[in-house]
């Protein structure tokens, strides 16, 4: 019996071709370093809020850059995605500080 070039357990997702797509990897990241998502290949809660500010810093960084070339559903996501990150570093810089 002949099987396909990959057997189902070998085939690996694609996700969709669309900014979401660009944004969330970042968005993922910066959750991880933030302690507030284990990271898959520790299986452990990893605060790096250094790393996490970066990353908000270029999602920033990237709503400036393509301000006025995005579609309103994809500047909302990105909009979304920051805010939320900005209130849970300014929660965590909070904490830190009392």
């Amino acid at each position: 019996m002949s099987e396909g070039p990959k057997d189902q357990e070998e085939i690996e997702f694609m996700p969709p071709l669309d900014f979401s797509s660009l944004i969330f990897p970042f968005y993922t990241q910066a959750l991880m370093k933030l302690g507030l998502m284990e990271n898959p290949q520790t299986n452990q809660n990893e605060e790096n809020l250094d790393y996490a500010r970066r990353l908000i810093d270029l999602l920033d960084l990237l709503k400036d850059r393509t301000k006025g070339n995005l579609q309103p559903e994809e500047e909302n996501f990105l909009e979304a995605v920051l805010s939320q990150l900005k209130m849970h570093y300014l929660n965590k810089t909070q904490a830190i500080k009392l």
